[in-house]
């Protein structure tokens, strides 16, 4: 039995999705057979080309040709995931036996569809692994009208390649729901998050970090946003509260990452003359212990209309980092029924209130011993639900119960 994944990006590229399929692939690649089908881009390097076949720690890579055009026209998005489609198809259809596992992600939308087709014609398993729903998620972010035109034949085919699944695994309890209103047998949804890795990332205190002295924020009191900038958050409250605190030079706001939305807030932050922000790049995964240490507080965020959707998965990193989280969100999202059902880690705010922004941040500055006592529940919590190990615990239950001996 193999086990193929199949995901547009995979090792070295460092995109989300990339690094929740490397750590589990190599993880299961120590005592299975393992491929993976992804394309020979990386996600943040539109120029780069990888090598179309490595072994990388025991795991086959197959990357397949895709076209390049990049993330910042539509069209050209979808050019590059309709090669890609064709393409790991082709490549699934030779690499698929009977009984193999076939994992299909999300990225590009909808591989689910032919993964779907591949594994009913060689009578293989299929377990599709959702970061995302869509067309839904399409429909709520910046392409409404092409979403709503065809949305409801793809999310009828998108509905098809679900059910067909042995299973079909979701980031969280909001979306659970969210899969099951389509008609999608409940006993093949299984919940299993996202995850950092506790061993890389752990609490560190700002004296012991070098990164705060070479950035200059020795003494200051750092509110952190680490990930992703793209259409799924609304930084609006952040800029504006980082405007109404612009006279504390004890407080600084630190933007660590890249994506759509990066430039606008660049050019929002030099428009408005505001020195207390300050941005720096994606950061190499071992430099994620001091990165993310660096902050003594996280700001994590998601648009509430994208709940159930998406799951911001910075989360899992900001309490592996020991640090108190702000949430601008709903508080019936995900991330909010953790904070209201569960030990507190943090702080929720709406993420319109820029009022409630602002005094959050002066809460947990003002009160040290507030801010590390929820720093070391989220740790904690973290421990129990969502370091790497208790994820990876969770999928090899999955692989042998899919397994075709299992049957």
């Amino acid at each position: 039995m193999k086990i193929v994944f199949v995901n547009r990006f995979f090792y070295p590229d460092t995109s989300a999705t990339s690094q929740m399929l490397s750590d589990l692939a190599f993880d299961l690649a120590s005592d299975h057979e393992v491929h993976v089908i992804a394309s020979t881009l990386e996600y943040d390097a539109p120029d780069a080309r990888l090598p179309p076949r490595e072994q990388v720690q025991r795991v086959s890579v197959h990357r397949v040709w895709t076209s390049g055009f990049g993330r910042n026209a539509l069209a050209g998005r979808t050019i590059d995931y309709l090669t890609f489609y064709l393409s790991a198809t082709l490549r699934l259809l030779r690499l698929v036996r009977r009984g193999d596992i076939v994992v299909a992600m999300t990225d590009p939308p909808l591989i689910s569809v032919p993964a779907a087709l591949v594994t009913a014609l060689k009578r293989g398993r299929l377990v599709n692994w959702l970061h995302d729903l869509f067309p839904e998620i399409a429909g709520e972010l910046d392409f409404k009208r092409a979403a709503r035109g065809i949305g409801g034949a793809l999310a009828w085919c998108r509905d098809r390649s679900l059910a067909a699944a042995a299973c079909n695994v979701v980031l969280g309890d909001v979306m659970a729901t969210k899969v099951a209103s389509r008609a999608i047998p409940d006993n093949t949804i299984r919940v299993i998050h996202n995850w950092a890795c506790g061993e890389q990332i752990r609490p560190l205190a700002p004296a012991l970090n070098p990164l705060r002295r070479e950035w200059g924020l020795d003494g200051k009191f750092v509110v952190g946003y680490s990930g992703n900038m793209g259409r799924a958050h609304d930084f609006s409250a952040l800029i504006a509260a980082a405007r109404q605190l612009a006279a504390r030079r004890d407080i600084v706001f630190l933007l660590i990452g890249g994506g759509k939305q990066r430039p606008e807030l660049e050019a929002a932050v030099h428009a408005q003359r505001l020195t207390n922000v300050m941005f720096r790049p994606f950061q190499s995964r071992d430099a994620l212990g001091h990165s993310l240490t660096v902050p003594d507080c996280h700001v994590v965020s998601l648009r509430p209309a994208l709940e159930g959707l998406i799951v911001p998965s910075k989360l899992y990193s900001s309490l592996a980092a020991g640090r108190p989280v702000i949430f601008l969100g709903a508080r019936d999202g995900e991330v909010g029924r953790l904070l209201t059902e569960g030990p507190p880690f943090g702080l929720q705010v709406a993420t319109d209130d820029v009022a409630g922004l602002v005094r959050a941040i002066e809460q947990l500055q003002s009160d040290p011993a507030r801010a590390g006592a929820l720093g070391v529940a989220g740790r904690r919590l973290f421990e129990q639900r969502f370091d790497k190990p208790v994820a990876v615990a969770k999928w090899r239950a999955l692989i042998a119960a899919a397994s075709p001996s299992a049957r």
